[in-house]
């Protein structure tokens, strides 16, 4: 059986970190510890995780970032021209705000790269239902008939 294939994006990683929200730095570990590091899931992030991280002030906590994309292996995707086309199109029809092009960008690639889901801590703009449904229409009218799920790491987590 094909194993799903899953987009982390910035937030998910950050969670692991996230010692003022417990039960999502939980979840999120559990998320690594159970599913990540027994190859449960294809696991991929992008360029723009790692140039979101390489922006983070704190050098400990970049550090710490960065090293969990080594420690686990993760795939990276890169923002091609066809990733960019659609970003546009996220923008220019309203579904993301034109001032969150990064969250854009991670469902385009994530999208363009066939990925069964993105994971994403961030409920405004990426783990929302409603985002999902207009997303999935652009995609459509795009020719991206597969679809791709918008949730959290929760979904994915336990048996």
């Amino acid at each position: 059986m094909r194993k799903l294939k899953l987009y982390l994006d910035t937030s998910v990683i950050n969670f692991l970190f996230a010692d003022d929200a417990p039960e999502k730095q939980r979840v999120t570990q559990e998320f690594f510890e159970d599913s990540v590091s027994q190859g449960k899931f294809d696991i991929y992030i992008s360029d723009v995780v790692i140039g979101e991280i390489k922006n983070t002030k704190d050098i400990d906590k970049r550090n710490n970032l960065l090293e969990v994309i080594y420690k686990y292996n993760l795939n990276i995707l890169s923002l091609s021209e066809e990733a960019i086309e659609l970003t546009d199109e996220y923008l220019k029809q309203s579904v993301i705000p034109e001032k969150k092009v990064e969250d854009a960008r991670h469902i385009a690639i994530a999208t363009v790269s066939g990925c069964d889901m993105l994971l994403s801590w961030n409920y405004k703009h990426l783990a929302n239902i409603n985002k999902e449904k207009k997303i999935q229409i652009i995609n459509i009218q795009q020719g991206y008939n597969y679809p791709v799920r918008l949730s959290t790491p929760m979904e994915v987590t336990g048996e």
